[in-house]
């Protein structure tokens, strides 16, 4: 869309914009008023509209039935402009402030959201992107603008924020996606391998060269090659990266035959390069080689409302994948959102991971995060169970049925009602027995714990006010 289309009444007002747009290189079209909605269903692949500002109802309704194209007011405006008008222009008008505001219409056209298929592959590409952040946003738009051009990227930003994932979402948009994505981690490759890894080497080329080795240039190219922690990359590989950059040129070590090198390289680092470079560890003429299109991936911690959106996306990975799900209450999505997230994205992902294995097909709540993570004072929920059922749960414990055939001493033949426990030939009343039992053990609890009911509650895996009223009820007390 690079025409753009005047809507005027005045024959001066015509003359004046026609003028400065024909000067800045623009193809202008006009129409009059009475015609525009006509000319606009069967034309309507504009870059900007300029309507006069005192055609109030149909600058209404021609923003209303037009919501993707920008327009721009000329002449004087009482009414605030909304949605699609992106300005005013006041007579007389001027050079500056025209192209002001066709930057703003630039803007509206590239910023607007997108309909039909290109969404659908949009949201398949940038599934790890997910988010409405204005940083992460940023970053897909700027992978939009870079992934046609052959331009070098380099990605920056600290460990976890994906970096990886912006290279590949780039190679995916990019001229060559039919060609290879190959990915080299520079920081975990010794020094004195990094070359015969990027190049290659020739039979013979050092000891243990049995044989020629293509290097990842030669198996990236038409593709991508994608340099992760480039800042860990030794001084003197500098040198030779930058030779091929500049020269497209490279030779297998050992060899001399040079080979020719179609290959994008995307490099990435969660270093400062510029504080390296004045410290002599990484060359300056390798960085803006490299850096001619930075990206910067933004770390959790300043876009954590996104947090809620990269839940779902990564439990729905997982669901995929295993068949398990988590969900999440609200109070302990805010208990994530306040979380520093030092590992950003990474660590969300494992935090997801071991929330599968502790709670899978569960709901968490704050006290089921592991306690790094709780970050919110909440009320436990501690069940209250009646009494009957705790009963018949202490029965069960006792006297249940036991199929340990080791549970029965060697010649003792008497019935075994529970461990350790035989019932006597001439019976028992059950209700005295357990209810001496229960104040045995009470008794021994807060005997043990100094008469502390709260923590021999917790001895006897009971509440509190449980065994205060079972205290009132056998008239147990420290006196």
């Amino acid at each position: 869309m690079s025409k753009i289309l005047i809507i005027s009444e005045p024959e001066a007002r015509r003359i004046s914009l026609q003028t400065i747009l024909t000067f800045m290189g623009e193809q202008p079209e006009e129409v009059a008023p009475l015609q525009a909605e006509a000319h606009l269903q069967q034309n309507h692949l504009y870059s900007a509209i300029l309507i006069d500002a005192e055609a109030g109802s149909m600058i209404e309704a021609l923003t209303k039935a037009y919501p993707y194209l920008p327009f721009v007011l000329v002449g004087q405006s009482t009414m605030p402009c909304t949605n699609n008008q992106v300005g005013v222009v006041s007579e007389p008008v001027t050079y500056p402030q025209l192209t002001q505001m066709l930057h703003r219409c630039q803007a509206y056209l590239s910023r607007k959201p997108d309909s039909g298929s290109s969404v659908h592959n949009k949201t398949k590409l940038f599934r790890s992107l997910i988010g409405k952040s204005a940083g992460i946003q940023a970053v897909r738009h700027m992978i939009e603008q870079v992934a046609p051009t052959d331009a070098n990227v380099l990605v920056l930003g600290e460990s976890g924020t994906g970096k990886e994932v912006v290279a590949r979402n780039v190679h995916y948009l990019s001229n060559r996606k039919s060609g290879p994505f190959i990915p080299v981690n520079c920081g975990a490759i010794p020094g004195e391998l990094l070359e015969s890894e990027l190049f290659g080497h020739e039979k013979g080329a050092f000891t243990g060269a049995v044989s020629s080795r293509k290097g990842r240039f030669e198996l990236a190219e038409s593709g991508t090659l994608f340099l992760d922690e480039i800042g860990d990359m030794p001084l003197q590989m500098q040198v030779k990266l930058l030779r091929v950059l500049q020269e497209r040129t490279y030779e297998r070590v050992g060899g001399v035959k040079p080979i020719p090198c179609n290959v994008r390289v995307i490099a990435a680092t969660h270093r400062d390069l510029e504080t390296m470079i004045q410290e002599g560890n990484f060359r300056e003429d390798l960085y803006y080689r490299l850096n001619v299109f930075p990206i910067d991936s933004p770390p959790l911690r300043e876009r954590k409302d996104d947090i809620p959106l990269l839940l779902q996306e990564l439990v729905s990975r997982a669901e995929n994948e295993t068949g398990n799900t988590v969900k999440f209450t609200q109070p302990s999505l805010q208990s994530l959102m306040e979380h520093p997230w030092a590992g950003n994205v990474r660590e969300l992902s494992n935090l997801v991971e071991r929330l599968l294995i502790l709670h899978p097909n569960r709901v968490v709540d704050v006290s089921d995060l592991p306690p790094k993570y709780q970050h919110l004072d909440t009320e436990v929920y501690e069940p209250d169970y009646p009494e009957e059922l705790l009963e018949r749960e202490a029965i069960n414990a006792l006297f249940g049925s036991d199929d340990d055939p080791d549970s029965t001493s060697e010649g003792d033949n008497s019935p075994v009602t529970g461990e350790g426990h035989a019932l006597p030939e001439d019976g028992l009343n059950l209700k005295e027995y357990l209810a001496d039992l229960e104040v045995n053990l009470i008794s021994q609890a807060l005997q043990q714990q100094d008469w502390v009911v709260a923590r021999a509650a917790e001895v006897l895996g009971m509440r509190r006010t449980t065994l205060v009223e079972k205290m009132r009820k056998y008239g147990l007390s420290k006196e």
